[in-house]
C-alpha cells in the first residue's frame, strides 16, 4: 500500500514539474493568443480599407474580410500551439481531435456546409446587403451574410439567423432584385357602389400618394361580385425599398373607398 501511495505522489510530482517547466512555454503560447486577437481585428480593417474602392461589391468585400481574419487567426493559433507544445504536430492534433473518426466528421458535417454555402452565396451574390428576401417563411432586409449564416432584420424589428446551407439549396425571392416592385392591394366595398365612382377615386388616390410611379400608371380591376360585395384590386408601382412604406399607405386608401361607399349610399 505504501508502495502504490509513493509511486502516486511522485507521478503527481512529476506532472507538477512538468507543468511550472512548461509554464513559460504557456504565457507565451497566449500572449500569442492575445496579439492574434488585435492583429486579426487590424488585419480586417486594413482590407476593408484595402477594399473600399477597388472592390464595390459589398458581399466580396464582406468575404475577403472574412477571410482575411480566420486566416489571421488560423497562423496565429498555428504559433501559438507550436510555441507550447513544441513536439506537438499536425497529425497528432488531427489524431487528438478525432477529425478522421465516422461520428465526429458527421458532427461537423452541417458546419462545412455552411461554411463552403457561404462563400459560393458571397462569391455568386444572389442578393446583397440591403436587399429584402424571402426564404423559409421569414422576411425581411438582409443585415449580414457571413460564411456561416444570413442573418435577416424583419419588419416587426426581429432578427431572424438563417444557416446558409438553408439559404442556399432552397428558393429566395429577392424582393429589391428590380428597380420597381407592383404592390396588388385587394378592397372589398359596398355591393351597391358605383364602380366607375369607385375606380375614378381609388386611381386619383393612390396617384397622389408619395413613392407611387406615375409610369405604369396606377389601376384598379374589378375582381369580383359576391356575397353582395364589389371585389377590387388596386396595383401600382413603387421602389423596391418603399415597399413596405407604400403598403401601409394603400391601406390608409381603404379610408378613401369608404367615402365613396358613402357618396353612393
Amino acid at each position: 500500500m505504501g508502495a502504490i501511495i509513493q509511486q502516486i505522489q511522485t507521478s503527481l510530482l512529476n506532472l507538477l514539474g512538468q507543468a511550472i517547466e512548461a509554464m513559460p512555454s504557456i504565457a507565451a503560447a497566449v500572449v500569442v493568443i492575445v496579439l492574434t486577437n488585435t492583429a486579426a481585428k487590424f488585419v480586417s480593417l486594413a482590407v476593408s480599407a484595402a477594399t473600399q474602392q477597388t472592390v464595390k461589391s459589398l458581399s466580396l468585400r464582406s468575404l475577403l474580410v472574412q477571410i482575411a481574419f480566420a486566416l489571421t487567426w488560423a497562423a496565429g493559433s498555428s504559433i501559438a500551439c507550436v510555441i507550447a507544445f513544441p513536439a506537438l504536430r499536425p497529425g497528432d492534433i488531427i489524431g487528438l481531435l478525432g477529425l478522421g473518426s465516422v461520428a465526429v466528421s458527421f458532427a461537423f458535417q452541417d458546419i462545412f456546409k455552411n461554411f463552403l454555402a457561404g462563400i459560393l452565396m458571397l462569391l455568386h451574390e444572389p442578393f446583397q446587403l440591403g436587399d429584402q428576401i424571402v426564404v423559409e417563411g421569414f422576411e425581411g432586409t438582409v443585415e449580414e451574410i457571413s460564411m456561416r449564416s444570413t442573418q435577416i432584420m424583419t419588419y416587426q424589428g426581429e432578427r431572424v439567423i438563417v444557416p446558409n446551407a438553408i439559404v442556399f439549396t432552397n428558393s429566395v425571392r429577392v424582393l429589391t432584385a428590380m428597380p420597381h416592385r407592383r404592390t396588388d392591394l385587394p378592397l372589398i366595398l359596398d355591393y351597391d357602389t358605383e364602380p366607375s365612382l369607385a375606380i375614378e377615386t381609388l386611381v386619383k388616390a393612390i396617384s397622389e400618394v408619395e413613392g407611387v410611379f406615375s409610369q405604369p400608371t396606377p389601376e384598379v380591376d374589378i375582381s369580383g361580385l359576391n356575397d353582395g360585395s364589389l371585389h377590387l384590386i388596386v396595383r401600382h408601382w413603387t421602389l423596391p425599398e418603399l415597399f413596405t412604406g407604400a403598403t401601409d399607405k394603400n391601406q390608409g386608401c381603404g379610408g378613401d373607398s369608404s367615402r365613396v361607399r358613402s357618396s353612393g349610399d
